[in-house]
């Protein structure tokens, strides 16, 4: 989908008046449907705001995160730094058909997944087919060898997708990459939503939005559809690591938004194949586990020995059909960098339809074809490696020093299996509070997806912006961060 053909450059007026508009498509100047009704008075209403006033709501905003202990985790070498997420009082606006075509493209890339997920752990069809390498799943370091076989309830093993999307210069949403592990962020979206109407109601005021309240039940919903067979009134529990993790901040949130127990591994045990919670009246069966820890951190008998987060026994409680893991084990071989270049061969072959929303070009490192390419195009590529996420270990190209491009060169030529690289892509950006007043930066999206019996996607998602001039780095890890996404109604 294009809808900047056409487009102009277009000075803005009052707050917009110094705002300097891009050559990247602009969220919310220079686009062809700024026509949209909520999209003109967005910028309307904006134009008319006091610089001043917009700064003192952001610290009232920023005050109020931290009041309330909405942060993440930052570890340095030597300490751990609670920290909020920066937020923009600027919102991201999406329009309805713009949203439309994101949430068809994100749930068709989400039942993909769960297709491939189920072929891989049995019949491997796919792999004999010859549409992804066999070495490149099998030998994954994600692969699960105790999946193998297992059925899982409804065929669902991404229960939480989040997809992280960008925009070209055209404004085409390409899909940047796949979290079917354990996808963070969203409390930050609901979060988002509740400061905006409280410090900016001026600004949505008239204003159709869809809301995002709704992802608790949408959530805990999905997560009782997908509970064992037989189960009445499944008990869902959200399994944590325990308050040293850098999301906790999110798992207390995401548990009172369901109103669930929020567990560790000590509190849960495993007897003759089924799982209990340690409760003061004993213990009390559990049913489906929304787990917030890595694979091999689950079971102790089974991955790690020396883990103390996991449940030993948990494994064998979930290959028996006793109890739902969500998202399932072995779920990191779908969102593997280098498995995420055949997403769109991976979808032809299970649906028989073209993708809805595209891919960046990928070049992978562990063929002799993508390796000469990168190479030989080093200072012009992102390259990442395929196992790594959070904007970590990867090199920027244009933005490497000749040293640091030789040091990259000899780390691919060591490893060319673990790395990928693509084209720079001009991201789009969003207009920003910044020290001088508005400026571009550039933003991503990351919107959620929630899967049971049929898959709902959360209006809107995770807006993430680089807050340093000119970065195409927005984690949060890195020094990104967010914005509330508004997606209009009609």
């Amino acid at each position: 989908m294009n809808d900047t053909v056409g487009r102009t450059q277009t000075r803005g007026a009052g707050l917009f008046a110094t705002y300097d508009v891009p050559s990247s498509f602009c969220e919310l100047m220079n686009r062809a449907d700024l026509a949209t009704p909520g999209l003109r008075c967005v910028r309307d209403r904006l134009a008319h705001f006091d610089l001043d006033e917009l700064r003192r709501r952001t610290a009232a905003v920023e005050a109020q995160l931290y009041r309330l202990g909405i942060t993440f985790t930052v570890y340095t070498d030597n300490q751990a730094i609670d920290r909020i997420l920066p937020f923009d009082v600027v919102p991201r606006v999406l329009t309805a058909a713009e949203w439309d075509h994101v949430e068809r493209g994100v749930r068709q890339r989400v039942q993909a997944i769960n297709l491939f997920l189920w072929d891989i752990y049995h019949d491997r069809h796919i792999l004999r087919d010859g549409i992804i390498p066999s070495e490149m799943v099998l030998g994954n370091a994600n692969y699960c060898d105790a999946m193998v076989g297992l059925d899982v309830p409804g065929g669902v093993y991404v229960h939480v997708n989040g997809t992280d999307l960008v925009r070209d210069p055209a404004g085409r949403f390409l899909i940047l990459e796949d979290n079917a592990r354990t996808p963070s962020g969203v409390s930050y979206v609901i979060e988002n939503r509740h400061m905006m109407l409280r410090m900016m109601p001026d600004l949505a005021s008239g204003l159709d939005i869809r809301p995002v309240d709704e992802y608790g039940l949408r959530l805990h919903r999905a997560l009782a559809e997908t509970a064992p067979d037989g189960v009445a009134d499944p008990q869902v529990v959200l399994l944590s690591p325990g308050i040293y993790n850098a999301a906790y901040f999110e798992h207390v949130f995401l548990a009172r938004e369901m109103g669930i127990p929020l567990v560790e591994g000590r509190d849960l045990v495993v007897v003759e194949g089924r799982v209990f919670m340690r409760t003061v009246a004993g213990l009390s069966p559990v049913h489906t586990i929304y787990r917030r820890l890595n694979d091999d951190f689950l079971d102790p008998q089974v991955f790690n020995p020396d883990s103390l987060l996991g449940v030993p026994g948990l494994v064998d409680a979930y290959r028996r059909g006793n109890v739902t893991i969500a998202n399932a084990i072995g779920t990191g071989v779908a969102d593997d960098k280098a498995v995420y270049a055949y997403m769109p061969r991976i979808i032809r072959y299970y649906l028989d339809q073209d993708p809805i929303l595209d891919n960046v070009e990928t070049h992978i490192c562990a063929e002799k074809a993508g390796l000469d390419y990168t190479l030989a195009n080093l200072d012009q590529l992102v390259v990442k490696p395929v196992g790594e996420s959070g904007g970590y270990g990867l090199l920027i190209g244009p933005h490497a020093t000749l040293a640091e491009l030789e040091d990259f060169r000899a780390r691919l030529q060591a490893d060319p299996a673990n790395y990928i690289s693509q084209p720079v892509i001009n991201l789009s950006v969003s207009p920003t509070l910044c020290p001088a007043g508005l400026e571009a930066r550039h933003v991503d999206l990351r919107p959620f997806a929630v899967t049971g019996k049929e898959t709902w996607v959360l209006p809107g998602g995770l807006s993430r912006v680089a807050l340093r001039k000119g970065s195409l780095v927005v984690n949060s890890s890195q020094g990104g961060g967010s914005k509330d996404t508004w997606v209009l109604a009609s």
